[in-house]
């Protein structure tokens, strides 16, 4: 039996053809200057499985993998200069469709389990935003304030494997629901977002399509309730209510659920508002709560990836550092699910980067 390393069999997971097709539909090999998108590919998921920081590193890293080079396919090893070139020049499309193809792939071969919720059949997406601050001095195409630098990362996860199934990057200044609006979701999914996304016309929208929402409500919101049901539990209160303010009333005429719940855990109490009036209060404030996996993955993915510090300076360089972080995570994942040893993800992160190279039969 031949033996690969573990590197070469996390990348045998992408199906070369599929990715070849990309690459002839993106002209990515255009001007390759003898290295092509494959290789491009390999350098940029060693850079974040890897852990390196500078061009340097990636460059040394993978030259002294000596005989180990021809089992990850790539042609050759660049060159500090010319992986910054390619950084800048080559379109980061390439890797956002190799991303999704990914996700359609490893989907189909095999189905993403739920961490929790696994009454409910519906799909449930959750939506949120993070700041990914950057140095303006050096990234003066990213100016968030008068001193400060910063990109905001918009994502919608699947809850189903919690991988996400939306990405855009946009300058810091641009607020959620701008982005929000160009989002789609499949009839009869559960959507579910803090208040940052409390915009009424786009609930609207959503309700339209058939879609259910599950959000926080503001504390200065002006409504009139119309009927009060029984509660129990953690539940306080459980009510319909409609909008009375008159451009409220005017973006969402219909009657809205709301619910106020205590956490008997933090003590804290939180009001949710949903255009579901079928399930159970306390159903409703359990999805809510499963909204936190967002920030995990957004935890997660800065602290194994590569994403807070950058090899490249221009918004090309850091859209391709940050669409290359996503497919690691996606294959990271799907061994995770696949494996008979039940990993904590930074565990198995660290045995990975450890043994990258280590050839295994």
């Amino acid at each position: 039996m031949v033996k690969i390393s573990l590197f070469s069999q996390m990348l045998s997971l992408i199906p070369r053809d599929k990715f070849e097709r990309l690459v002839s539909k993106h002209s990515s090999d255009k001007h390759q200057k003898g290295i092509n998108s494959w290789t491009h590919l390999v350098t940029m998921l060693f850079c974040h499985i890897g852990g390196a920081a500078l061009v340097r590193d990636i460059s040394n890293g993978l030259t002294s993998t000596t005989g180990n080079l021809s089992h990850l396919g790539a042609n050759r090893v660049p060159s500090k200069s010319s992986l910054s070139y390619i950084n800048r020049n080559r379109t980061p499309e390439l890797f956002k469709a190799v991303y999704f193809m990914l996700l359609e792939h490893l989907s189909g071969a095999h189905k993403f389990s739920r961490s929790g919720l696994s009454r409910l059949r519906r799909k449930i997406f959750l939506a949120d935003a993070s700041f990914i601050p950057l140095c303006l001095k050096v990234f003066d195409w990213a100016c968030y304030r008068s001193q400060k630098g910063a990109v905001k990362l918009h994502t919608v996860l699947d809850y189903d494997g919690l991988l996400p199934v939306f990405v855009k990057l946009t300058e810091a200044k641009t607020h959620e629901i701008k982005v929000a609006k160009e989002m789609t979701f499949p009839k009869g999914s559960v959507v579910v977002v803090d208040r940052g996304y409390l915009d009424f016309g786009w609930l609207k929208v959503l309700d339209s399509r058939g879609c259910f929402f599950v959000t926080r409500a503001k504390s200065n919101m002006a409504h009139e309730v119309k009927e009060q049901y029984d509660v129990e539990g953690g539940v306080l209160q459980d009510e319909d209510i409609c909008l009375t303010s008159y451009a409220s009333k005017k973006e969402y005429g219909y009657l809205l659920r709301r619910i106020r719940y205590l956490d008997s855990r933090t003590g804290k109490e939180y009001v949710f508002l949903t255009n579901n009036r079928h399930w159970d209060a306390q159903t409703l404030a359990d999805i809510y709560k499963e909204r936190w996996a967002i920030e995990v993955f957004f935890k997660q993915i800065k602290t194994h990836m590569k994403i807070k510090s950058f090899v490249g300076t221009s918004e090309n360089a850091v859209l391709i550092q940050i669409w290359t972080a996503m497919i690691p995570m996606l294959l990271l994942k799907y061994l995770k699910e696949k494996a008979d040893y039940k990993w904590h993800l930074s565990n198995m992160v660290a045995f990975i980067r450890l043994n990258l190279f280590v050839k295994i039969g």
